[in-house]
C-alpha cells in the first residue's frame, strides 16, 4: 500500500507526518487551537525501504497531508520530547507492522522510585559513619585520705552527717536558715542562671526540628523573558534534611550538652550562693563578738594606762610601762577599726546576696552574745565517688566533653554527602491574558544531594581539629575530677587543723581563767593591787578573742568542705532532669580499668 494512502487510513485529517532531513515526527494538530503535540519521532531522516523514492515521497506527503486550514499553524508546533517514548526502528509502516502506540512517561512514579533508591542507600550508609562516644575517666579513691570530722569533745559516738542539700541547718540557727532561704529566692545571679537554663531547654526542645520536614509557602508576581505577559505564582515548598551520617544525632547531642552545661552552672551558682551567705553571716557574727571583746579590752587598757600614769607620778612606776600601755591601747583601737570595717563589708555583701540595697542595722552593731556555731563536728557521709554526682564543676566539664563530641560528629558528618528531600507545588496564573497556565503547575519532588569533592582540605582539617578538641575536653574533665578530690582533701585537712587549734585554745583558756580567779582572790585579800590584776584579765580577754576567731575559722572550714562537696539544695525539677538526662560515667576505684 502506498505510504500516503496508508497514512490517511491510519490517522485522521488533523494528524500529519512531517518529514525532515534529520528526523521525522508524527504531530497531532488541534484544529481549535494553535497548539501541536509531538506523538513520535524517529532518529533517521528516511524510512527504511523507501530507497531512492524517499525525497519524492516526502514531498508528496508534505503537500497532500497539509490542508490550508492547518498550514498556518505549523509554525507553532511544539517539539515535546519529554512526554513521549522514542519509537523503535522498524522497516517502514505497513498493515503487518503498524506504528506502535505511544505511552506517556509517569514522571512522578519514576521520581518516587529514584528517591526511594537514594533514601535507602543513604540510610544503609548512615548507621556506620557516626563517631564512637567519648570515654571518660571517672576513677577516684575509694576513701578519703584525710581523717573525717570526729565527734565534739565530750560528745559520745561519731559525728552526725547532715544532708548535703541542707548542711547549714545542722547548726540550728534560725536566722541563718532564714537568710539562706531568702537568698535562694531573691539572688539575681541565681535568677540569671535559672533563665539561662530555661533558655537552653527551649532551644533543646527544637534541636531536632532542623532535620524534620519544613513547609513554606510563598507568592510573587513576575514577567516572562519577552516582558509581554505578567504572571502570578503561588507555591508550597517542602524540604527535609535527612541528617544522615550522624548529623542529626550530633545536633541533638549538642543541644543536650548545652542543657547539661546550664544545669551545672546553675548548681554552681547555687552552691556558691549558699556558701557565700553562710560565710558572710559568720564574718558578721565573729566581728560582733570580737568588737564586744575589744571594747572590754579597751576599757581595761584605759584603766591600766590611768593607773600607770599615777604610779609614774608617785615614783612607783616607770615611763616605759606607760609607753607600753599606750601602745596596747593604740593596737586595740586599730583592731576595733579593722573589725568595724570587716563587719560593714560583710554586711553589705550579704545584703547584695539577698537582693537588698542596704544591710540590716543589727548587722552593724557589736554584740557579745552573737550566735556563733560551736566546736561540734558535723560528719561527712559523702564518698569520693559522690563527687561525680554532686560537684557542679565536674558536671560542667562533662557538658564540655559532650559538646566537643557533638562538634566532632558535626564535622565528621560534613565529610559525607548531604541528602535533602524537596518538593514543590506551583500555581501559575497569567494576569495579562487572564487565564491559568498549566505548563508549570505539575508538582515536583526529588532528592538533592550535596557531595563534597574538593575544598583544599578544609573539612578534613575541621574534623581533625574537632577530634583534638574532644581530647582536650576529656583531659579537662579528668583534671576537674582530680581538683575536686584535692579540694575536699584540703578542706578536711583544714578542718582537722582547726579542731586541734580549738582544743589547744580551750586548754589555754582554762589556765587563764584559773589565773584570773586566783588574782581576784588575792585582790580581795589585799595581797595585790588593782593594777596587778588588770594584766591577767586582759590576757583572758585575748584568749576569748582567739577562741572566737578559732570557732569562726572552724565553721568556715565546714563551709569550704561542703562547698567542695557541692552541697546546696537542688529543686525537684532539676533532680528529675538529672535522673532523666545524660548518663554520667560510672565511678571507679583508682587502678581499676576504665
Amino acid at each position: 500500500m502506498p505510504w500516503d494512502r496508508w497514512h490517511r487510513a491510519r490517522y485522521p485529517a488533523n494528524v500529519l507526518t512531517c518529514m525532515r532531513p534529520w528526523n521525522w515526527s508524527v504531530l497531532k494538530i488541534n484544529s481549535e487551537s494553535s497548539e501541536s503535540t509531538v506523538i513520535g519521532r524517529s532518529a533517521t531522516g528516511s524510512r527504511p525501504g523507501w530507497g531512492r523514492e524517499a525525497p519524492a515521497r516526502r514531498r508528496v506527503l508534505h503537500v497532500s497531508s497539509i490542508k490550508p486550514a492547518t498550514s498556518r499553524k505549523l509554525g507553532r508546533v511544539q517539539w515535546l520530547s519529554g512526554d513521549m517514548v522514542p519509537w523503535p526502528r522498524f522497516p517502514g509502516p505497513s498493515l503487518d507492522h503498524p506504528l506502535p502506540p505511544v505511552h506517556p512517561v509517569n514522571h512522578a512514579a519514576a521520581t518516587h522510585r529514584l528517591s526511594s533508591l537514594c533514601l535507602g542507600a543513604a540510610l544503609a550508609l548512615a548507621g556506620c559513619s557516626s563517631p564512637p562516644p567519648a570515654q571518660l575517666d571517672g576513677s577516684v579513691p575509694t576513701q578519703w585520705t584525710q581523717p573525717l570530722p570526729a565527734a565534739a569533745p565530750g560528745a559520745p559516738g561519731s559525728a552526725a552527717a547532715p544532708d548535703l542539700q541542707g548542711w547549714w541547718k545542722a547548726w540550728g540557727d534560725e536566722s541563718l536558715n532564714t537568710l539562706v532561704e531568702e537568698a535562694l529566692a531573691a539572688n539575681l545571679d541565681l535568677s540569671q542562671a535559672q533563665s539561662r537554663l530555661r533558655q537552653q531547654r527551649l532551644l533543646a526542645g527544637t534541636a531536632g526540628s532542623a532535620f524534620r520536614p519544613v513547609f513554606t509557602a510563598g507568592a510573587r508576581t513576575l514577567q516572562d523573558i519577552a516582558a509581554i505577559d505578567s504572571y502570578f505564582h503561588a507555591s508550597i515548598d517542602v524540604s527535609w534534611d535527612l541528617g544522615l551520617f550522624g548529623a542529626r544525632e550530633a545536633g541533638e547531642r549538642n543541644a543536650a550538652a548545652s542543657v547539661l552545661d546550664a544545669r551545672g552552672r546553675l548548681q554552681a551558682a547555687r552552691v556558691a550562693l549558699v556558701a557565700d551567705v553562710v560565710h558572710r553571716y559568720l564574718d558578721i557574727r565573729m566581728a560582733q563578738r570580737q568588737r564586744a571583746l575589744i571594747d572590754e579590752q579597751a576599757l581595761l587598757d584605759a584603766r591600766a594606762l590611768q593607773l600607770a600614769q599615777v604610779r609614774q607620778q608617785q615614783r612607783l612606776g616607770t615611763a616605759e610601762a606607760v609607753h607600753q600601755l599606750q601602745l596596747q591601747a593604740g593596737q586595740s583601737a586599730a583592731l576595733r577599726a579593722s573589725l568595724r570595717e570587716t563587719q560593714a563589708r560583710s554586711a553589705h555583701m550579704l545584703a547584695a546576696l539577698l537582693g537588698r540595697t542596704r544591710p540590716d542595722a543589727q548587722w552593724l552593731q557589736a554584740d557579745a552574745k552573737a550566735p556563733l556555731p560551736g566546736a561540734q563536728a558535723l560528719g561527712v557521709a559523702a564518698l569520693p565517688a559522690d563527687l561525680l554526682r554532686t560537684r557542679p564543676d565536674i558536671q560542667v566539664a562533662q557538658a564540655a566533653v559532650e559538646r566537643a563530641a557533638a562538634e566532632q560528629g558535626i564535622a565528621h558528618a560534613a565529610l559525607y554527602p548531604r541528602f535533602v528531600l524537596g518538593g514543590s507545588l506551583l500555581y501559575s496564573f497569567n494576569i495579562t491574558q487572564n487565564y491559568r497556565t498549566t505548563q508549570d503547575n505539575a508538582p515536583t519532588f526529588g532528592p538533592q544531594i550535596d557531595i563534597p569533592l574538593f575544598d583544599w582540605g578544609r573539612r578534613r582539617s575541621q574534623a581533625d581539629a574537632s577530634e583534638l578538641a574532644l581530647q582536650a575536653a576529656v583531659q579537662a574533665y579528668r583534671q576537674s575530677v582530680l581538683d575536686g578530690v584535692a579540694e575536699v582533701e584540703s578542706a578536711l585537712a583544714a578542718l582537722d587543723a582547726q579542731r586541734e587549734r580549738i582544743a589547744s585554745l580551750q586548754s589555754t583558756q582554762q589556765v587563764l581563767a584559773e589565773r584570773e580567779r586566783v588574782q581576784d582572790q588575792r585582790l580581795k585579800l589585799g595581797l595585790d593591787s588593782e593594777f596587778g590584776g588588770l594584766a591577767p584579765r586582759r590576757a583572758a580577754l585575748q584568749a576569748r578573742s582567739e577562741q572566737t576567731t578559732a570557732l569562726a575559722a572552724h565553721a568556715l572550714a565546714y563551709v569550704a568542705l561542703y562547698k567542695a562537696l557541692g552541697g546546696a539544695p537542688l529543686p525537684a525539677e532539676d533532680r528529675d532532669d538529672a535522673d532523666s538526662g545524660m548518663a554520667r560515667p560510672a565511678p571507679q576505684a583508682e587502678g581499676a580499668p576504665s
